[in-house]
């Protein structure tokens, strides 16, 4: 067990006290004989460990100052005092006994203690969140110990419940979560404060003046927490980076990144370093690839992209089947390992997306330029190519880097209107392409797929960044198409290596994986769903049927985003590993991300892996190495998604904001409900806000069981997916919450 800072500055200051103390070491002649004739026991020769230990045996739950542990035995000596100290810590180390928030000691013998993630519901409480039970443990705020939401703890159950929850303490905090925040600084004459905007920090950061780091009051920065003696306090920080003024876009926009840890400027070593890459292709590089700078190549990516990392290719073959090249930029070609590059690359591990730009993992030069597939200039690939037939069935598969040279950038919207037109640049390629793309999802589903079309909020905006109007993305034929391709790349190259993990010694590679949800998740999923008309089974290839016959069922309707979010939050999250796991949500056996390496650092490892194992002798990689990115870029990855939901709701607030006019009412459609609140997405904005328990026109009461909001009085019933009318009250943009008003 790793002693947390706190304890160790406990035990120091222990450890001062006890040198520092007046207690005389030379007993004095009639204290000597005393002690002969008066004091000697049995105790007094048992080793002064074995008495410590003895003691917290007896104690039970009763814990114990360090001047009752002296008093308790005998212990009057200054040596014999600090080796008493030694003991504790000794016992510290070894989880014998615990330091209390009252920095008393305590035993953890007979005491069963869990360990677990705090979720830090609001002031006054949280809970531990924790695998091995069943139900969380409640904790008081003051109980907490300085823990914070995200932290992981061990905590110590009391004897009494907290209503149908355990009650606890936590007695350690094993690993922060963070100790940055970001908030705006209220500056006064003697000192200052940050008040975070993390929805789930509810506590002010006190920062001395000279920690201020130049910051004036009022603008947002960006706090680290140098110190924190115990939650009756305010924690100690001192800001670390002044992000500008409260308010403005920019700001917001670095705030929300620092927010979750990700970088919004590169090195100036990385950027040196991307700047001296020749972007050149010699002869001699061309000889070793295979050349597809005769057959008809393209790209299709969103009207804005910038880095185009996949291609395809088409031609028909003499026997009339139709080969298929899946091109994808060769980044590693460029980025060597342990370059400059690459340790940005990998820290970063993946592009992130707000809403007014993208904050990529490689320097434009690489992303934009020298790696991005743009027409009319040849450029380095690492290819998947196949052989299909009319049945889209892949009848011979080859992998290997190539050169290409595309003749067309499209963008979905073109590609779209020629699928349904019939008309325009290689049509007959489009139409071949999206036939096999269909044929292919018809398949997915058969082996038990699941069919989640996410609905993706985006804003038009002007030149200033702010939103003038929102519209909901639509996943059409293009969208799919494009999809169908990379899945297939994807899977195919995870199953080449996989195969050739049988024929060589455990051959190292990196999967995307995506276990089944958890049978408790599911039943509570299959129960909700139910009562709002919808059979979900909870097995095998029925669950898949189920669920994808529900998304069919919701298209269009006011509740399918939040019926559709719900379900998909039911299920467990993907993740990069390298155990070949299968890929439950895709019904794939082995599946991997090969396609995306300009904004994916899993792709990068996976192309130099691919590519030692189609040569004749591959040297195999441990797997350690790689699991430890893994686990790195699957953390990276989930913080980039909540980075880009907290800058759509950012401007959802900031869109509400500018068009809101007081009194006028909203459709909207219950989305959640909680012990204090409805949750309402407006049908005509796409933003979601809450009602307020206490700005109900009557008293209701939440039935967790039934999913309902219930009216005390009249008896009145809100659930989830119901239509209701609601008028704004507030916008918080440092917040980023929107507030209405039940209109009925």
């Amino acid at each position: 067990m790793r002693k947390s800072k706190s304890t160790k500055k406990a035990l120091q200051n222990i450890s001062n006290k006890v040198l520092t103390s007046k207690t005389n070491t030379n007993t004095s002649k009639k204290n000597k004989k005393q002690i002969s004739k008066k004091n000697i026991s049995k105790s007094a020769e048992i080793p002064l460990r074995i008495q410590v230990e003895n003691l917290f045996e007896r104690a039970g739950r009763k814990s114990y100052s360090l001047k009752a542990i002296f008093k308790a035995l005998n212990i009057q000596d200054k040596n014999q005092k600090m080796e008493v100290v030694n003991i504790l810590e000794t016992l510290l180390i070894a989880d014998f006994i615990h330091l209390d928030k009252d920095g008393n000691f305590r035993s953890n013998a007979n005491l069963q203690t869990f360990v677990g993630t705090i979720d830090f519901v609001n002031p006054r409480y949280a809970f531990l969140v924790c695998e091995n039970l069943e139900e969380d443990i409640w904790i008081d705020v003051d109980d907490l110990n300085t823990a914070l939401d995200g932290d992981k703890v061990r905590v110590l159950p009391k004897l009494k419940n907290k209503g149908k929850h355990r009650e606890g303490e936590v007695i350690e905090i094993i690993e922060r979560k963070r100790t940055q925040f970001v908030g705006k600084i209220d500056v006064s004459k003697r000192f200052a404060f940050v008040i975070p905007d993390h929805k789930k920090m509810f506590f002010d950061i006190f920062v001395p003046l000279d920690k201020m780091k130049g910051a004036k009051h009022g603008e947002k920065v960006l706090v680290k927490i140098i110190e924190w003696h115990t939650a009756n306090t305010s924690p100690i920080g001192e800001v670390i980076e002044v992000l500008g003024k409260a308010g403005e876009n920019e700001t917001e926009m670095h705030a929300i990144l620092s927010e979750y840890g990700l970088p919004y400027k590169f090195p100036e070593a990385v950027l040196a370093e991307a700047e001296r890459i020749k972007g050149n292709i010699t002869e001699s590089e061309i000889k070793k690839r295979r050349d597809f700078r005769n057959v008809i190549t393209f790209t299709i990516d969103p009207e804005d992209a910038k880095d185009f990392d996949d291609a395809l290719s088409i031609q028909k073959l003499p026997n009339g089947n139709w080969e298929i090249g899946i091109h994808i930029a060769d980044v590693t070609h460029y980025v060597k390992p342990q370059s400059a590059l690459d340790q940005e690359a990998q820290k970063r591990a993946t592009s992130v997306y707000l809403v007014d730009r993208v904050v990529p993992m490689l320097p434009e030069r690489l992303s934009n330029f020298l790696c991005s597939l743009r027409p009319y200039e040849d450029k380095l690939t690492f290819s998947a190519v196949f052989e299909m037939n009319e049945n889209a069935e892949v009848l011979s598969e080859w992998f290997g880097k190539t050169i290409i040279c595309s003749n067309r950038r499209f963008s979905y919207e073109e590609v779209q209107q020629i699928l349904e037109t019939g008309v325009g640049d290689f049509a007959q390629e489009l139409q071949t392409l999206n036939k096999l793309a269909k044929k292919m999802t018809e398949q997915r589903f058969k082996n038990g797929a699941i069919n989640f079309e996410t609905i993706e909020v985006k804003f038009k905006l002007d030149e200033n960044a702010s939103p003038v109007g929102v519209y909901l993305k639509e996943r059409k034929d293009a969208h799919r198409l494009i999809e169908e391709f990379m899945l297939l790349a994807n899977k195919k190259v995870a199953e080449f290596v996989y195969k050739k993990r049988k024929k060589e010694t455990e051959a190292t590679m990196v999967y995307r994986v995506h276990e089944p949800p958890q049978p408790e998740k599911l039943n509570t999923f299959a129960a909700f769903a139910r009562k709002l008309g919808y059979q979900i089974h909870t097995e095998g290839k029925a669950l898949a049927r189920s669920i994808n016959q529900m998304i069919e069922s919701i298209q269009g309707l006011p509740e399918q985003n939040a019926l559709q979010n719900l379900a998909i939050r039911t299920m467990a999250k993907a993740r990069y590993t390298t155990e070949p796991m299968p890929h439950f949500g895709l019904a794939f056996e082995h599946y991997t991300h090969f396609t995306s390496p300009i904004r994916r650092y899993p792709d990068m490892m996976v192309h130099r892996l691919l590519e030692k194992y189609l040569q004749a002798r591959p040297k195999i990689d441990p797997k350690t190495t790689y699991e430890d990115k893994c686990k790195h870029a699957t953390d990276m990855e989930r913080r980039a998604i909540e980075a880009e939901r907290a800058s759509v709701k950012y401007k959802q607030v900031e869109y509400m904001q500018k068009i809101g006019e007081e009194g006028k009412i909203y459709e909207g459609v219950v989305t959640g409900l909680s012990d204090w609140g409805i949750y309402v997405e407006i049908i005509e904005t796409k933003c979601e806000g809450m009602i307020r328990l206490v700005d109900m026109p009557e008293a209701y009461e939440y039935n967790p069981e039934r999913y309902q909001m219930i009216a005390k009085r009249s008896g009145k019933v809100i659930t989830f997916g119901d239509r209701i009318k609601v008028s704004l009250k507030a916008t918080n943009l440092e917040k980023r919450t929107l507030d209405f008003y039940y209109e009925g």
